[in-house]
């Protein structure tokens, strides 16, 4: 009987989280849920939030991410995002998570305005082009 489940946290670039863990609190689109050792295998796909962990000395450990997908067979639960932080802490997990929002706040503001003076160039290219015709 397995009494721990071994947790990647998989992102693009590198391994955020390898650890063992005894219980796991995620959330899909239909709802929060839980996994223990001995869950059966699980596939589902994560919404973005906040995963609650708890590893085997009984210490809670939180992962906010973005969407993903977390599948568990036998004792291995592997989730994949493209983008999450660890923190031990609940609150300092949420600081940073709302800093990150505000800083890619920042990012979309700038590539909407770079996208717009693009889509403006190209009309005065069309209608500088349409008049000569």
């Amino acid at each position: 009987m397995t009494t721990v489940m071994q947790l990647q946290i998989l992102l693009p670039s590198r391994i955020l989280v390898d650890r063992e863990v005894v219980k796991l609190v995620a959330e899909a689109p239909n709802g929060a849920f839980g996994l223990l050792p001995n869950h059966i295998d699980f596939v589902a796909a994560l919404v973005p939030g906040v995963l609650t962990c708890v590893d085997a000395e009984g210490h809670e450990f939180f992962v906010g991410i973005g969407e993903g997908m977390l599948v568990k067979r036998g004792s291995r639960v592997m989730v994949s995002a493209v983008d999450a932080i660890e923190d031990e802490d609940l609150e300092s997990l949420r600081e940073k998570l709302d800093q990150r929002h505000r800083r890619m706040d920042d990012h979309e503001r700038a590539a909407r305005s770079a996208l717009a003076r693009l889509e403006a160039g190209v009309v005065k290219r069309f209608m500088s082009y349409a008049e000569r015709l």
